[in-house]
């Protein structure tokens, strides 16, 4: 599998100068009380996983149908790397098929979900600790269109994602979270999605499960999740060489502490589409709720 890998160096820019009142209504505007919604970790390996019916989507597809219909989605992607934190405002984000050497027919797959500045937003005004820009260029990556596509079909729920800043720590992403944390209760599904194991240098499309490192770091990685010993997890460099291997970057890895550093005491965390594949790659999947 190859990918390419986008990387914005950007500069906050000012959004309030010259707007129309009636937009910056959309930015102010608030979403009504809720119910806590759960928090996901979607492990999405391949884009291919968007058009083929294998056991993941049929897995999104059944999540779909049994969580509770938020308002609005937050998705921190893999596939969005920023300096400094963004999220996207426009109305109408566009699909964004950042990937090559794949079939025509994952190039023809759209996601027209609608954006939403209003959670834009609200992101904004929850995150307190560093400036957050809003970004009209963006749209959505498959990081986040290739499993809302099976877990919403009908691309009916307002979708928008937040960067992950590259210059900053996997402890300050995992703290940054936190922050998010009132969103639950406004509607809002927060969806992070990556791989929990994710080396592409090492792929072998010829093998069914994981190599050994593979499995030792998955186990591991489960084993503090399951001790909710998150803190190790954020620091993960001090994990061991198998651990070391299954992270070689962090980017596909920062979700999951997104999703983590939202989790509540009194929350359960269930595993599912927890598997290798092609050597290098896990599927595990996270849902935290209070169910």
């Amino acid at each position: 599998m190859k990918r390419n890998t986008f990387i914005k160096s950007l500069g906050i820019i000012p959004i309030v100068a010259n707007m129309k009142l009636n937009e910056l209504g959309k930015f102010t505007a608030g979403f009504a009380p809720s119910e806590t919604m759960p928090v996901l970790f979607l492990g999405h390996g391949s884009p291919m996983n968007a058009i083929v019916e294998n056991e993941y989507a049929i897995a999104w597809q059944k999540l779909g149908k049994t969580l509770p219909k938020p308002a609005a989605i937050l998705c921190v992607s893999a596939h969005w790397q920023t300096k400094g934190t963004f999220v996207t405002a426009m109305e109408k984000p566009k699909t964004i098929h950042d990937f090559y050497g794949f079939p025509k027919a994952l190039f023809d797959v759209e996601y027209p979900a609608p954006g939403s500045a209003e959670l834009a937003g609200e992101t904004k005004r929850a995150i307190t600790t560093t400036e957050v820009g809003f970004d009209y260029d963006w749209g959505l990556d498959h990081g986040s269109w290739s499993v809302l596509k099976h877990i919403y079909p009908d691309a009916n729920v307002p979708v928008i994602e937040m960067s992950l800043d590259y210059t900053q720590s996997p402890q300050w992403h995992f703290e940054l979270a936190k922050e998010l944390a009132g969103l639950r209760n406004k509607g809002v599904l927060i969806i992070g999605s990556g791989n929990m194991v994710h080396n592409l240098r090492v792929l072998d499309f010829n093998m069914a499960g994981g190599f050994d490192w593979a499995m030792d770091a998955s186990a591991t990685m489960k084993k503090l999740i399951a001790e909710r010993n998150f803190t190790s997890l954020a620091n993960y460099k001090d994990l061991g060489k198998a651990v070391q291997l299954a992270v070689p970057t962090n980017e596909h890895y920062l979700p999951l502490l997104y999703a983590l550093g939202l989790a509540e005491k009194n929350e359960n965390i269930s595993l599912f589409n927890d598997k290798a594949e092609a050597g290098s790659i896990t599927m595990t999947s996270l849902k935290i709720d209070k169910n």
